[in-house]
C-alpha cells in the first residue's frame, strides 16, 4: 500500500452497470505459471459505455470481443482494474490471463500449497484468478474445465462432472458445470492427489445425494465423523427448516493451509482440514462438536448464502448471521441445549462486547470498510444471529417458521438485503418489527439498568427498566432498542412467574400483580437479548438464584456473578494492600455444587464450576488490572482445590471411564467434568495428583483425556518432567499436523515467566511455518489472544513480539496479519505504562507501509482513520 486506502460506503450503493450471465473458465494448473482464459456472456444494465472489471496479480495475455482481439487502445489496465471502452449492450469478452499460484502465500484466490491447488474467493479473491464483476449481485453460470498434470488425479469444481479424458504430456482434464447462478464468491477449484470418502443421503422427496469427502491418503481413516454429521445436518435442515439439497452431488475437500474455518462454496465446500479430521487418538471432544457445528454451518449455507445471497458485502450477516443461528439451534438440538446456550454467551462476553465497546465496533450492518476481510467479525456473525434469535424469540417459533418459508419463496435465485430478510418476517407474522431495524444500524450493547419495588398490601411487584447504549466510533447518540426481555420472578422454594417483556422505550415500568411475597428476579433468561443487565443483588440473592432458578442460563449466569463479584473483591483488596481471603460462603457455593455431581448433567454442571476467564474479568473493570486478575482467580482457584480437594477428587474418580472411547454429549460431559477437577487439583503440586496426572497422560484411549492432562503437566510450574513431557508428546504425535498445533498452543498458553521466551524459540522450530494459518494462530495467536498475563507482561515485550510478528505476516497474508494484531487494539484499556507501550507499537506498524488490512485495524485503533 502506498497511499491511504479510501473508505467504501453502504450509501454509495448502485447496482452493477453490467451482468455477467454465463462464465466458462479454462484453467491450465502449473505451480508458477497458471493460464486462464475466461469467457464471459455480458449485457448492459444501465448507460454506462465503458466496462470496468477489478483484478489484482493479474498478467494479461489477451482480450477476444465476440471473438475479435483487442487493441491496446481499446481497453486499458490498472493497478486493480481493467477498462474496456465503448463495449455494445450484449457481447462475450474472452480474457486469457496468467497467473502464479505458488507465489500465493495470501491464500486468497487460487493458491498452490501442501501440493495442491485450491481457491478462496469470498470476499474478494476471483479477481486473483481472472478478471470480473467481482461483487456478490452478480450472479451468473459456471461452467469449468480444468487441465493439470496426472501427478494431481482430483480435478474439482462447482456442480456436476460432464467430462473428464486424458491429454497429451502426461496431462488430463475435467469439466464441471453448476446449473445454478451463483456470484464469483462462491466459486472453487482444487486439484491434487487425493482420495475420496464416499457416502449418500436420501432426500425427503426420495431423491438420492451423493456425497464425497477428499483428503489426503494418510487421513482416510478420520473421516466417519465428518460424513455422519454432514448426513445428520441434511436431514436436521429437512425437519426444521424444510429444506432440501439440490444437487445430485456434494463434494468437501479438507485442506492443511487455509484463512478460514471453512468455505460454503456451491456444491464443492473447501474445509480447513481441523473442521473435518477427527478419530479417537488425535481429536477431543470439541474437535467432535467442532466438527460436527462447521459442517452443519457450510451446508446450511446452501439456502441461506447460495440460493439466496447477499446484495452487497456490507449485507454480509444476511446470510452468516442467520446461518450461524441455524447451525447453533442444529448443535443445541444435537448436543446440550443449555450447554450450548451457555458457550455461545461466553464467547459473545468476551469478545463481541469488548469488540462494540472498542476502536473495532460497528453495526451488524456496518455502514463503511476499508478492507472487507476485516469484517468477517464476531459482531457480523455471533451478534447478528442473536439478532435472528431475537426476531425468533418476538415472533415465536411457529410465525419464526412462516417468515423463513415467505423469505425463500420470495427471494430464491437473488441477491438482496437484511430489508429484505425483514420485511419477510413482518409479511409473514404481522409483527412490527420498525423499532427492531435499529439492531442492524446502531453498534454498541445496549445497558439495562434495572431497579424494582414490592408493594406488600398489593402483593404488586414493579420493575423498571432503563435502557441506554453508549458512544461508538462514528456515532455518539443512540435511539432505543426494541429489545425482548425475558424474566421470571423467584419466591419461596421454587415457585416463579415467568414473562416476555417487550422493551422500546428508554425508561419503562412492568407491573406483577398476586406476587405473595418480595420475589428474586430472575433477568434476561435464555439471554433473550445481547445486551447488558445492571441490578442490585446481595450475594444471597445470587446463591439463591444459583440453587433455585429453574432457567439454565439464568442459574449458571448467577453463579457467574457471584463468583466475578468475589475475584473483583479481590482484586480490590490487592490494590490496597491487603492479605487475600476467601470467605467460607464462597467455599460452601462450590462445595455445594460439587454435591450436585451424578445429579445433574455433567457438561452443564461443568459450566457451573468454570470461573470467569481472566479476559472476561478485566472486561468488567474500568482499568484492566492484569497482574491483580490473574493473582486474584488463581487465588481462588487455589484456596478451592486446597479447600476441597477430597471433593474434587471423588468427582475426578466418578466421572472416569476406561471403556473404548465414544463421542456423544453425555460421555462428553463427563469427561469435561473429570478434567475440570483435574485443572483444580494440579494447582497444588501434590505428588499423588501428578500420579494421576501422568497415568492419565499414559494410559488414555483418547485425545480428549491426553491432551488433558498433557496441558496439565505442561502449565505446571513445578514439574520437573515437563521438559520429557513435551518431547515424548512431540515425537509421538509429529506426524499428526492437528495434534501438533495443539503441542505449539499449550506451550503459548502456559501461564509461566518463561512463556515468550520459549514462544519465540518455536518459531525456529521445524514444525513452524510462518505460511501456515493454523500454526499462526496456534502458537502467535494463543500467546497474544489468550495468555493474558504473560503477554501483558509489564515490560511490553509481548508487544514487541506481536508487532514482529505482524509486520512479517503481514509481507505474506496481510488478513491473517490483521487477526493477529486484534489484542493491541484494546490499548486504552489498560494502566497507563502498558497503554504507552502498546500504542507505540500501533504507531510502528502504521509506519511501516502496511496493507489495507493491516491499516484500517492500526488506523482505527489509533483513532487515525
Amino acid at each position: 500500500m502506498t497511499k491511504k486506502p479510501e473508505k467504501k460506503y453502504l450509501k454509495d450503493y448502485s447496482p452493477p452497470d453490467f451482468f455477467i450471465d454465463e462464465v466458462k473458465l479454462h484453467v491450465n494448473l502449473d505451480e508458477n505459471h497458471t493460464l486462464v482464459t475466461a469467457s464471459l456472456s455480458c449485457r448492459r444494465n444501465n448507460g454506462q459505455k465503458n466496462l470496468v472489471l477489478n483484478g489484482e496479480e493479474l498478467k494479461l495475455r489477451s482480450i477476444k470481443l465476440d471473438g475479435r482481439l483487442l487493441r491496446e487502445d481499446e481497453y486499458e489496465t490498472g493497478p486493480e482494474t481493467l477498462t474496456i471502452f465503448a463495449v455494445p449492450d450484449s457481447f462475450v469478452l474472452e480474457i486469457e490471463t496468467e497467473i502464479n499460484p505458488g507465489a500465493n502465500t495470501s491464500l486468497d484466490g487460487l493458491y498452490f500449497a501442501g501440493n495442491m491447488f485450491s481457491t478462496q474467493c469470498e470476499a474478494e479473491g476471483f479477481r486473483k484468478i481472472t478478471y470480473f464483476l467481482d461483487r456478490p449481485d452478480v450472479m451468473a453460470r459456471y461452467t469449468t474445465t480444468i487441465e493439470a498434470d496426472r501427478s494431481l488425479p482430483v480435478l474439482l469444481a462447482n456442480g456436476n462432472l460432464l467430462e473428464k479424458g486424458e491429454l497429451p504430456g502426461n496431462r488430463h482434464f475435467a469439466v464441471w458445470s453448476d446449473p445454478f447462478p451463483k456470484p464469483c464468491y462462491l466459486f472453487a477449484m482444487v486439484a491434487g492427489d487425493l482420495v475420496r470418502i464416499n457416502g449418500r443421503f436420501t432426500t425427503m422427496s426420495g431423491r438420492l445425494v451423493t456425497l464425497h469427502i477428499y483428503v489426503q491418503e494418510h487421513n482416510r481413516k478420520s473421516c466417519d465423523h465428518a460424513l455422519r454429521s454432514l448426513q445428520k445436518a441434511m436431514a436436521w435442515d429437512e425437519k426444521v427448516f424444510g429444506r432440501e439439497y439440490d444437487l445430485d452431488l456434494y463434494m468437501i475437500v479438507a485442506v492443511d493451509n487455509f484463512n478460514m474455518g471453512a468455505m460454503e462454496n456451491k456444491g464443492l465446500n473447501i474445509f480447513n482440514s481441523k473442521y473435518v479430521l477427527a478419530r479417537p487418538e488425535t481429536a477431543t471432544d470439541l474437535d467432535y462438536e467442532m466438527i460436527e457445528a462447521v459442517i452443519a454451518h457450510e451446508y446450511f449455507h446452501n439456502w441461506t448464502g447460495n440460493r439466496i445471497t447477499c446484495r452487497d458485502w456490507f449485507q454480509l450477516s444476511l446470510k452468516e448471521g442467520l446461518t450461524v443461528f441455524r447451525d447453533q439451534e442444529f448443535t443445541a438440538d444435537m448436543t446440550s441445549r443449555p450447554v450450548k446456550r451457555i458457550n455461545d454467551v461466553r464467547m459473545l462476553r468476551n469478545f463481541q462486547f469488548p469488540e462494540d465497546s472498542g476502536p473495532m465496533a460497528h453495526p451488524v450492518r456496518p455502514d463503511s470498510y476499508i478492507e472487507i476481510n476485516n469484517f468477517y467479525t464476531v459482531t457480523v456473525y455471533e451478534k447478528g444471529a442473536e439478532v435472528i434469535r431475537m426476531i425468533h424469540t418476538l415472533l415465536g417459533r411457529e410465525n419464526f417458521r412462516k417468515g423463513m418459508d415467505l423469505y425463500f419463496a420470495r427471494h430464491d435465485g437473488q441477491a438482496v438485503t437484511t430489508e429484505d430478510f425483514v420485511k419477510a418476517m413482518e409479511d409473514a407474522s404481522g409483527v412490527d418489527l420498525g423499532r427492531f431495524r435499529r439492531w442492524y444500524g446502531q453498534a454498541g450493547t445496549p445497558l439495562l439498568s434495572c431497579c424494582a419495588a414490592y408493594d406488600q398490601e398489593k402483593k404488586r411487584y414493579t420493575l423498571k427498566v432503563s435502557q441506554s447504549c453508549p458512544p461508538t466510533p462514528g456515532r455518539s447518540e443512540k435511539k432505543p432498542f426494541h429489545i425482548p426481555f425475558k424474566v421470571g420472578l423467584l419466591w419461596g422454594n421454587g415457585n416463579e412467574n415467568s414473562r416476555l417483556l417487550e422493551i422500546r422505550e428508554p425508561e419503562e415500568n412492568f407491573v406483577f400483580n398476586d406476587i405473595p411475597e418480595p420475589p428474586i428476579p430472575s433477568l434476561l433468561r435464555d439471554f433473550s437479548a445481547p445486551v447488558r443487565v445492571e441490578f442490585s443483588y446481595s450475594d444471597d440473592d445470587l446463591r439463591f438464584l444459583l440453587a433455585h432458578d429453574s432457567d439454565p442460563f439464568s442459574r449458571w449466569e448467577a453463579g457467574r456473578r457471584y463468583f466475578c463479584r468475589i475475584i473483583i473483591r479481590l482484586v480490590t483488596d490487592l490494590e490496597a494492600g491487603l492479605d487475600l481471603r476467601l470467605s467460607p460462603e464462597v467455599e460452601e457455593t462450590f462445595a455445594s455444587l460439587l454435591a450436585l455431581n451424578g445429579r445433574l448433567d455433567a457438561a452443564f454442571l461443568t459450566q457451573l464450576l468454570t470461573l470467569p476467564s481472566e479476559k472476561y474479568l478485566g472486561e468488567q473493570l474500568d482499568i484492566i488490572m492484569v497482574d491483580e486478575i490473574h493473582q486474584a482467580r488463581e487465588f481462588v482457584r487455589r484456596s478451592l482445590a486446597r479447600s476441597l480437594f477430597h471433593e474434587l477428587l471423588e468427582v475426578y474418580h466418578a466421572n472416569a471411564d476406561l471403556s473404548p472411547y465414544l463421542y456423544n454429549p453425555v460421555l462428553a460431559g463427563q469427561r469435561s467434568l473429570k478434567n475440570l477437577s483435574l485443572s483444580y487439583l494440579m494447582l497444588l503440586n501434590e505428588d499423588s495428583v501428578l500420579d494421576i496426572c501422568f497415568r492419565q497422560y499414559d494410559g488414555s484411549n483418547n485425545m480428549t483425556d491426553i491432551i488433558q492432562a498433557f496441558s496439565a503437566l505442561v502449565h505446571n510450574r513445578d514439574c520437573p518432567e515437563r521438559s520429557a513431557v513435551l518431547v515424548h508428546f512431540a515425537n509421538k504425535w509429529r506426524r499428526e499436523r492437528l495434534v501438533i498445533d495443539k503441542w505449539f498452543a499449550i506451550q503459548a498458553a502456559a501461564p509461566r515467566p518463561d512463556t515468550l521466551a520459549e514462544v519465540k524459540s518455536l518459531l525456529s522450530h521445524p514444525d513452524f511455518d510462518l505460511r501456515n494459518p493454523n500454526r499462526v494462530r496456534a502458537l502467535i495467536g494463543t500467546f497474544c489472544g489468550a495468555n493474558i498475563s504473560c503477554f501483558h507482561e509489564e515490560s511490553g515485550a509481548g508487544y514487541e513480539f506481536l508487532a514482529d510478528q505482524v509486520t512479517a505476516l503481514d509481507s505474506l497474508n496481510p488478513q491473517i496479519a490483521a487477526r493477529m494484531l486484534a489484542p493491541l487494539s484494546r490499548w486504552r484499556r489498560f494502566d497507563l505504562r502498558r497503554r504507552q507501550l502498546m500504542k507505540k507499537k500501533l504507531e510502528r506498524i502504521l509506519a511501516a507501509n502496511p496493507s489495507r488490512d493491516v491499516y484500517e485495524v492500526a488506523a482505527k485503533s489509533l483513532g487515525q482513520e
